[in-house]
């Protein structure tokens, strides 16, 4: 048992030795007698203090586009030198690292200059790492919610380019100096929105030649939207709403819903409408590209309410009220039918058809009776005694002859003029039936033709309306596609660009051994 608690005893105290000796060396280090965190780590009044700084990525929460602030959750990678925390480490057990709390040492007051809600420092103070060299590395995280100038004439195949802009609050350029550790930001640790893209994340450093004492740190937060989610539920709603404003051409005029189906596509756009404005900014710099797509799709469907007005006035139209010019019935009837792959059947009225037999009967009856040398004398059938009868087939299928009427002439004669009276009353009253069913025949000719020249205009705007719409549509979506963004860059480059400027900190001879401690002391860790 003895054997086996001796290398915990060792082990136990191991541990309290080197609590002591670290605890001997916070204390050594942060002893009011030579330390006060108040005071720039500067050894003159003149030096700069140098500080090292990049920005990591961890998460891009959210961007808000109507209240135009990007929120992310960033790390604040700062590195410097504080020549009163150096120590030996042969003095203190070989100790060359140690965490200090950041409450109790020396901070750049770097704050986010660009914020959106009033906070402008970190949300948790981490500990920092202190190396035996003087140079201190602080990494606290920080949720960043930044103002964001947003761009909405591609939404929503939109790129924005929101800014985070580093600056010290207090001190300026001469007494601190703000150099990049890396071109672009880390995305080492980076989780992928469902939303955005991120295109490219460059960091530079800002000077102002006219005053030497300004000094920033800005991030370029180039991000490009995914547009699958408002593709599916405002885009492709769109345009089969428009598709159906493009039925209101091919639905007939004597059909009652033609005017309500219009009125009902212009509502539903308003509503998409209305929805669009909830989501971008009120601004008036731009128009979203999705917002031109319902106001050009607004405007077919108040074109298509309009045409749909006139074809019913021309539908509706009667001999009574309008006269058919020649040109419309030159255009209309005989000539754009046939571009527009339409064919009109022939007639089918009853009424022509009987009319037309009955003059071809009647001229060949007059052809007969010319060749038989029958005269319109005044007494009419009272000359001829084939002709007596009005009805001839009549008499024939009842059997009545000539030869059964009385042999009196003078009676004869008195029956065929009374015969002839009733004749023509009745033969007046038949023509008046007869020119009042060609006047109807013709009437109902004529709307046929106006009812008629509106499908034809049906016909011919349903084929400007879709034309229009499919043009409008590719090239208001093409737009965006062929314009050129920036490609996004690979993750890794972010570390890459990071070790080759280490490396070449590290290579130069011209550099200050504090560079080199410094790219030591963080490639280390």
């Amino acid at each position: 048992d003895m054997q086996q608690a001796a290398p915990l005893q060792l082990l136990i105290g191991a541990t309290a030795l080197c609590a002591e000796v670290e605890e001997r060396l916070v204390s050594h280090l942060l002893s009011p007698e030579r330390y006060n965190k108040l005071i720039r780590p500067a050894v003159n009044n003149s030096q700069q203090v140098t500080i090292y700084i990049q920005v990591s990525l961890a998460q891009l929460i959210n961007v808000n586009e109507r209240e135009q602030i990007m929120t992310t959750n960033c790390w604040l990678t700062q590195v410097w030198n504080d020549y009163r925390l150096m120590w030996d480490p042969e003095e203190y057990e070989g100790i060359k690292k140690i965490r200090l709390p950041s409450q109790h040492i020396w901070l750049p007051d770097i704050v986010l200059y660009n914020n959106a809600d009033g906070t402008y420092e970190v949300s948790f103070y981490s500990n920092a790492v202190v190396s035996n060299n003087g140079e201190v590395a602080w990494l606290p995280p920080a949720i960043y919610k930044s103002a964001c100038k947003i761009e909405v004439r591609d939404f929503p195949f939109d790129q924005q380019n929101c800014t985070l802009k580093f600056r010290s609050w207090t001190y300026d350029h001469t007494e601190i100096d703000l150099i990049l550790l890396s071109d672009f930001a880390s995305r080492d640790d980076f989780k992928p929105s469902g939303e955005w893209d991120i295109v490219s994340l460059p960091g530079r450093k800002n000077e102002d030649p006219d005053d030497i004492r300004y000094l920033d740190i800005t991030y370029d937060f180039i991000i490009k939207r995914k547009p699958l989610f408002y593709t599916i539920n405002l885009i492709i709603p769109c345009i089969l709403i428009t598709s159906l404003a493009i039925l209101v051409f091919y639905l007939p005029s004597d059909c009652g819903e033609k005017m309500t189906l219009c009125i009902s596509v212009l509502l539903a756009l308003t509503v998409f409408l209305l929805l669009i404005s909830k989501i971008v900014p009120p601004t008036s710099l731009a128009v979203p590209l999705i917002g031109k797509y319902l106001m050009f799709t607004m405007v077919l469907v108040t074109f298509s309410i309009v045409t749909s007005v006139c074809v019913l006035n021309v539908h509706h139209r009667s001999p009574s009220t309008h006269t058919m010019p020649p040109w419309v019935k030159h255009v209309f009837l005989y000539q754009l039918p046939s571009y527009l792959f339409m064919r009109r059947p022939g007639s089918s009225n009853i009424r022509e058809k009987f009319r037309k037999k009955q003059q071809q009967r009647s001229y060949s009856d007059q052809k007969l009776r010319g060749a038989d040398g029958v005269t319109g004398s005044p007494g009419g059938m009272a000359d001829s005694s084939s002709s007596f009868f009005v009805n001839e087939e009549s008499a024939k299928r009842y059997g009545w002859k000539i030869n059964d009427l009385s042999d009196n002439k003078d009676f004869r004669k008195r029956m065929t003029l009374k015969c002839n009276i009733d004749v023509e009353d009745a033969v007046d009253g038949v023509r008046y039936i007869a020119e009042k069913m060609k006047s109807e025949d013709d009437d109902e000719g004529i709307i046929e033709d106006w009812k008629y020249v509106a499908m034809v205009i049906d016909r011919l705007f349903l084929w400007i309306f879709v034309c229009v719409c499919v043009v409008g549509t590719v090239g208001l979506f093409m737009q965006p596609l062929f314009e050129s963004y920036n490609t996004p860059i690979d993750e890794s480059k972010d570390e890459q660009s990071l070790s080759m400027s280490l490396q070449i900190w590290a290579s130069r001879g011209q550099h200050t051994p504090k560079q080199k401690k410094i790219t030591s002391f963080y490639m280390d860790m």
